[in-house]
């Protein structure tokens, strides 16, 4: 693991410390996918959404599972006692029950000490960005001095076995990241959005309060395509329309808040959505290629762990210096954006 120069602590100042992140053993190939769906070919599913293979998690192994390997994984890479963690933060979609908290049974199984806060928040691609305001504010309102911010998601449990588009998109992981009051990375000012008027467009219906039983409404649309209430539904289009609409604006809003302009920027860390989407906002925000990262096709979409895992590559590749954004978008609808200021 690269090390960096560790920033001199400051009040009101937060700063990405450590990270790193965990993928399940089992691996699915674009080689294995196409014998299931034999009218798709292994070329095409790379060209069109970007991803060789995906890691999915066992049939016994939770996202609590996966979080708590990530955590350990960071504790060893850089050399950091659990005892020093004093509040832990976990975005899931996929808990491991709907009470207790997965975050509560984390800081158990990681020997993190009582004192410590927890608590799970439910969000999705967005979702390491809001942890790192959520992170950010904890610390520089000296509430926290050390946060654990862990991401993790199982979403190929929550896909139909005939969901070709879902299946060739989505990867399960988690990450972990540090936030302190000193580190490599100066957490900056953030862009955040919300709008639930477009919830419907990526959803799991049952299961839940609103409707606990499942519907059993399966339905087989356009391209042989599986719509059902009891597994994970998304609008691919309505999705699409919908980051092209937010996107852009949060990135110019995310430049005037951190007082740079555009050339100012050395690396852009976005979602990895699919290829095609990470392709069009590139053009659409005339992004240098040199400075648009992609690392998608080793691991998939794995919701709200794509961006730390990104980060991750991004250090072992040492291409982590300067001004680098970071933008989530998705399920919610929710989006969200900062820059990190590397030394």
């Amino acid at each position: 693991m690269l090390k960096y120069r560790v920033a001199h602590f400051n009040l009101n100042m937060a700063f990405i410390k450590a990270i790193s992140y965990y993928l399940p053993e089992k691996v699915m190939t674009n080689e294995e996918l196409v014998k299931e769906f034999p009218e798709w070919s292994v070329d095409k599913v790379a060209q069109k959404v970007g991803v060789d293979s995906r890691h999915l998690a066992a049939k016994d192994e939770t996202a609590s599972d996966m979080a708590a390997n990530a955590a350990r994984k960071l504790f060893k890479e850089y050399e950091i006692s659990p005892d020093v963690i004093d509040f832990v933060l976990l975005c899931t979609q996929s808990p491991d029950y709907f009470l207790p908290s997965s975050s509560c049974v984390l800081q158990d199984r990681l020997g993190i000490p009582t004192s410590a806060g927890a608590f799970d928040f439910n969000l999705g691609c967005s979702g390491f960005i809001y942890g790192l305001a959520v992170a950010k504010g904890l610390v520089s309102g000296g509430i926290a001095k050390n946060v654990l911010l862990l991401t993790a998601e199982t979403y190929n449990k929550y896909l139909h076995p005939k969901d070709k588009s879902g299946r060739s998109i989505f990867g399960d992981g988690a990450a972990a990241c540090l936030v302190s009051i000193d580190g490599f990375a100066e957490i900056g000012e953030f862009s955040l959005g919300t709008d639930g008027a477009g919830a419907d467009n990526l959803i799991v219906r049952t299961g839940a309060s609103r409707h606990p039983e499942m519907m059993n409404d399966l339905v087989f649309g356009e391209g042989a395509t599986p719509k059902s209430s009891d597994f994970l539904f998304m609008n691919g289009p309505a999705i699409f329309n919908f980051t092209l609409k937010v996107v852009p604006p949060m990135v110019d809003e995310l430049l005037v808040k951190n007082g740079l302009n555009k050339e100012g920027v050395d690396l852009y860390v976005l979602h990895q959505a699919n290829s095609y989407m990470l392709s069009f906002l590139k053009k659409k925000l005339k992004i240098e290629d040199e400075k648009f990262f992609v690392n998608l096709s080793a691991c998939g979409n794995t919701v709200s762990s794509t961006i730390p895992i990104a980060l991750c590559d991004v250090i072992e590749q040492d291409r982590l210096h300067g001004n680098v954004l970071l933008a989530g978008f998705g399920v919610g609808l929710s989006w969200g954006g900062v820059i990190i200021n590397c030394k």
